[in-house]
C-alpha cells in the first residue's frame, strides 16, 4: 500500500457509495491519511459490514442517503475538498435487478455529486469502467477509443449509465469550470467483494472453497485483466490529486482467459473442483485489457501487487467467512460472469 498522494487542501472528503467494495477501501485509505470522510450510501448494494471497522473512528461519518435525490445537495453540507463519486450498482446481479436505479445514479446522482463539488470548489473523481468500451474492436483499449456498446442490450443500463456520467462530467467542466476527473477501472478484485454478486473472482473462489464445480461462461477463452484493489485505489487517488480532466485507464497488465483464472484459483485453494461450462451471457466482452500508458506517463502508476499474491489475499478473506454464507451466496449459473470483475462501486 502506497502513501496517499495528498495535496494540502485535502481535509474532508465525500465518498458516495462508500459502503461498497471499492468505496469502503477508499474511505479506509483516506482516514489512514488523516482525511475526514463522509461516507454516503443508501445500502441498496453496499453493506454496513464493509465499514463496520471504521465506525467510531475520529473523522469518519456514515450517512444513509440516496445521492439521486435533490435534497442530498443541502443535506451533504461539507464543505468538502474532495468528492469521490462511486455510487452505482456494478455487479450484474445488482444492475439487472435495479436497471432504473442504475441509470438514475449515473445521471441524477452524478449531477448532484457535481453540484456538491462545484459548490465547495472541490475536486471530483468519477468512477467509470472498462464497460464504456463495450465488446471492444480495439485491443488493448486506449482512452481515446470510443467503444462498441449495444445501447439496448441487457448490460446497457450499466454501460450507458457510465457513458452518460462521463459526458456529464465533461460538460460540467466545460460549462462551469468544475475541477473533475474520470477513472476507467478494469477488473478490480479483492477483499469485501460479495460472494453472490455474479463476478468471476468471488464466484470461482467460493465455489472452489466449497468443492463445487467452477461455472465458466462459454468456452472460457474470453479474457480479463485483473487488478488488485490496493493498486486500483492508488490509481484513483493519484488522479484525484491531479488536475487531469481526460479519462484515465486503471487496470492490470496481464490479460488472462477466464478459464485460466478458474484453474489458477483451484490450484491456490487446493480444491479438487473441476470446471463446468455454462451458457455465455449476451454482450459478454470477448477481450479486456487496458492500455495504461497514460496512467504510467502522467502519474507513474503501475500495478504492484502480483496476481498470485492478490488472489491469495482474496481467498483468505473468503475462507474467513461463514461457510454457510459462501454456499448460500452462489449465483445462478446463467448470471455468473454476466460482467467482468469490474470496479464494483455501490450506491
Amino acid at each position: 500500500m502506497t502513501a496517499l498522494p495528498l495535496r494540502p487542501a485535502w481535509r474532508r472528503a465525500l465518498v458516495t457509495g462508500g459502503a461498497g467494495f471499492l468505496g469502503s477501501h477508499l474511505c479506509e485509505r483516506l482516514l489512514e491519511s488523516d482525511v475526514e470522510v463522509d461516507c454516503v450510501d443508501n445500502l441498496c448494494s453496499g453493506s454496513m459490514e464493509n465499514i463496520e471497522h471504521l465506525l467510531g473512528r475520529p473523522g469518519f461519518r456514515f450517512l444513509d442517503r440516496d445521492v439521486c435525490l435533490p435534497r442530498c445537495i443541502e443535506e451533504l453540507r461539507g464543505p468538502y475538498d474532495l468528492v469521490l463519486h462511486f455510487a452505482c450498482p456494478a455487479s450484474p446481479v445488482d444492475y439487472l435487478r435495479m436497471p432504473l436505479e442504475t441509470l438514475d445514479v449515473g445521471s441524477l446522482g452524478t449531477r448532484n455529486a457535481l453540484a456538491i463539488a462545484h459548490r465547495d470548489s472541490a475536486r471530483l473523481v468519477l468512477a467509470s469502467t472498462s464497460e464504456v468500451y463495450g465488446d471492444p474492436l480495439e485491443h488493448p483499449q486506449r482512452e481515446d477509443y470510443w467503444g462498441n456498446v449495444n445501447p439496448v442490450g441487457p448490460r446497457s443500463v450499466y454501460d450507458e449509465s457510465k457513458r452518460f456520467s462521463e459526458a456529464l462530467v465533461t460538460a460540467h467542466v466545460g460549462a462551469k469550470g468544475s475541477n473533475a476527473g474520470i477513472v476507467r477501472m478494469f477488473n478490480t478484485y479483492g477483499p469485501r467483494m460479495r460472494a453472490h454478486d455474479g463476478r468471476a473472482v468471488p464466484t470461482f473462489i467460493c465455489q472452489a472453497l466449497a468443492g463445487e464445480p467452477l461455472t465458466v461462461a462459454g468456452n472460457g477463452e474470453q479474457t480479463r485483466s485483473l487488478c488488485y484493489v490496493d493498486d486500483t485505489v492508488d490509481g484513483i487517488l493519484l488522479v484525484a490529486a491531479s488536475r487531469a480532466v481526460r479519462p484515465v485507464n486503471v487496470g492490470g497488465g496481464e490479460e488472462t482467459p477466464v478459464a485460466e483464472i478458474a484453474h489458477r484459483i483451484i490450484a491456490l485453494t487446493g480444491s479438487k473442483s473441476e470446471l463446468r461450462y455454462v451458457e455465455r451471457p449476451a454482450d459478454d466482452p470477448e477481450r479486456r485489457r487496458p492500455d495504461t500508458t497514460l496512467a504510467r506517463e502522467m502519474f507513474g502508476w503501475e500495478p504492484k501487487v502480483a496476481w498470485e499474491e492478490g488472489i491469495k489475499r482474496t481467498i483468505g478473506y473468503f475462507a474467513s467467512r461463514d461457510p454457510r454464507e459462501r454456499l448460500s451466496a452462489q449465483p445462478p449459473a446463467a448470471a455468473a460472469h454476466a460482467a467482468p470483475p469490474d470496479e464494483a462501486p455501490h450506491p
